[in-house]
């Protein structure tokens, strides 16, 4: 049905997904209702049924898709451009700022809790997270080695794993505690080593 979908259809059910990521933040994933996101969103339960004929399941999941969209254009516009040391500094502290504001809340994992990552196309969607974020950052890597600061031979694809693996971690923690320093040391400490590896070639 989503590719047979009018211009205004689009706009209808994109209308529908940020409202209802809207109410699943202040709510929470547990407490929210269908009724609390037709009323945010104006919508009739036709019409929300129309857009997402599987009902709630099918919403959450569309509404995870929006979350993991946000955490890299929140990352934006640095984690596209991290060709200077000073760039990766500035994705850093905006990696930092975006987990310190979000706290030990994270409305991604949440849904996920909820709708289990079992449900279709749940589990693919942290996969495509993971993957475009790990692109990313090898990008970025690839980028200081064009540049000359940074050794041709270094194993990006590594180096971009073991730093997103660090961030997660970090992040984890930052879950559980509601405390930043793990994630804040996780990202000082891999882009430190990311220019000690640059040393070589300076």
């Amino acid at each position: 049905m989503r590719g047979e979908l009018t211009a205004k259809g689009r706009a209808t059910r994109s209308r529908i997904v940020e409202g209802a990521a809207a109410v699943l933040r202040e709510r929470g994933v547990a407490s929210a209702t269908l009724d609390d996101i037709m009323a945010r969103t104006r919508t009739s339960k036709s019409q929300l049924f129309h857009y997402f004929p599987a009902g709630k399941d099918e919403l959450l999941v569309a509404v995870a898709q929006f979350e993991a969209d946000h955490v890299l254009e929140d990352q934006q516009p640095y984690l596209g451009r991290l060709d200077s040391w000073e760039a990766w500094e500035q994705w850093r502290d905006v990696v930092i700022e975006r987990y310190e504001a979000q706290g030990d809340e994270c409305p991604l994992g949440s849904l996920f809790l909820q709708i289990g990552r079992s449900t279709p196309g749940a589990r693919a969607i942290v996969i495509e997270l993971m993957r475009r974020w790990q692109e990313s950052l090898a990008a970025g890597i690839r980028s200081l080695q064009a540049n000359g600061r940074l050794p041709a031979g270094l194993d990006v694809d590594a180096r971009a794993a073991a730093l997103l693996a660090a961030i997660q971690g970090g992040v984890s923690i930052l879950l559980s505690t509601g405390r930043s320093t793990h994630l804040r040391a996780a990202l000082h400490q891999g882009i430190a080593d990311l220019r000690r590896a640059g040393d070589a070639v300076a």
